[in-house]
């Protein structure tokens, strides 16, 4: 990972070795435990029998990897809405949308409560199924692949309620999110070759580092459900990094967060950005959005009716109508500002 975040947490590189914990092994994780599979939660080996060195905290700061810095440059399409739109019945949430996020930069999806922003949003992460249209993500049309394919293929996202594994401590949570890159195979987790233990090694090395970036180091051993609201959220970052998405989405990361840690969430996120991901953002507080994102797209009544610049889109009439809820002749000349 880059540089620190704004105090958040150490730098650390994510390695490219996976594994699996479960209790079942050679069983992929990201498929059978992810959150919303409607599963127990897996039966883990303890962290500390493979790194043994972690029951010592002091210890816990060597394993942090080596420090990188990944800036990708915005550039061409990662994901493609093309003319989507999601029917539930009688009612169309998504009406014929359209728009990109481009590699490397942070995207704001914005809109009124109602406007569609969850539905696109489950419509990219394979929730939902366009009744119409086509999302494309790294060239390739997603069309009916699973959930935990999207994953596989470098889609990670978060909850706006807070999906974790509550009574696994906050590194074996990040460690159960490094499965989607599983590499060994069945025989060898059974027979716990030296290639397996090798990645058990080195998928708890990657998760510590994750969760030193995202500020949670310090609560590594500690069980989710002890966590503050903010490491908990912080934690279910660390999770979706943990499974090298090219694409992590955030669905409303700052909700319930006080001004404070809504800045450090700020400075994460481009941090995690300058660190080479890709990222989409779904969040009420105009504030947040327009001091964290390249670009807008707005949505009201699941159309598109802005996208630009933060400063292009917050002084749009016709934003500034949708979010005050009145027409456009009756806002004031020179109200260039939407709402905070």
């Amino acid at each position: 990972m880059s540089n620190d975040p704004g105090g958040m947490g150490a730098g650390g590189e994510v390695g490219d070795a996976h594994l699996s914990l479960s209790a079942d092994a050679g069983e992929p994780m990201a498929e059978k435990y992810l959150p919303g599979a409607g599963l127990a939660e897996p039966a883990l080996v303890d962290v500390t029998e493979v790194r043994p060195e972690l029951a010592d905290s002091a210890l816990v700061d060597a394993i942090v990897a080596a420090d990188r810095t990944v800036r990708t440059e915005v550039g061409e399409p990662l994901l493609r809405m093309e003319d989507v739109s999601v029917v539930f019945g009688g009612l169309t949430a998504l009406d014929s949308v359209t728009f990109d996020i481009r590699r490397g930069e942070i995207l704001g999806l914005i809109g009124p409560n109602g406007a569609g922003k969850t539905t696109a949003f489950n419509a990219m992460t394979g929730v939902y199924r366009p009744t119409t249209g086509l999302v494309r993500f790294d060239g390739q049309v997603l069309g009916k692949a699973k959930r935990n394919q999207i994953t596989r293929l470098g889609i990670a996202r978060t909850f706006q309620n807070i999906r974790l594994f509550n009574e696994m401590t906050a590194l074996e949570n990040v460690v159960v999110g490094t499965d989607a890159r599983h590499r060994t195979s069945v025989p060898g987790a059974l027979l716990r070759t030296r290639r397996h233990r090798q990645e058990e090694r080195d998928a708890i090395d990657r998760s510590m580092a994750i969760l030193e970036f995202v500020g949670v180091g310090a609560r590594a051993t500690e069980k989710a459900r002890n966590l503050s609201y903010g490491e908990q959220r912080r934690l279910e970052i660390a999770r979706a990094l943990a499974t090298e998405p090219k694409l992590l989405c955030l669905d409303e990361p700052a909700a319930g967060f006080n001004p404070a840690e809504k800045e450090a969430l700020m400075d994460l996120i481009r941090h995690i950005r300058d660190d080479g991901y890709t990222v989409l953002l779904i969040e009420h507080d105009m504030r947040l959005v327009r001091g964290v994102t390249d670009r807008i797209v707005v949505l009201e009544f699941g159309k598109v009716i802005a996208e630009g610049t933060p400063e292009d889109v917050t002084s749009d009439p016709e934003v500034i109508a949708a979010y005050l809820g009145v027409p456009d002749e009756e806002l004031p000349e020179g109200d260039a500002d939407a709402p905070a």
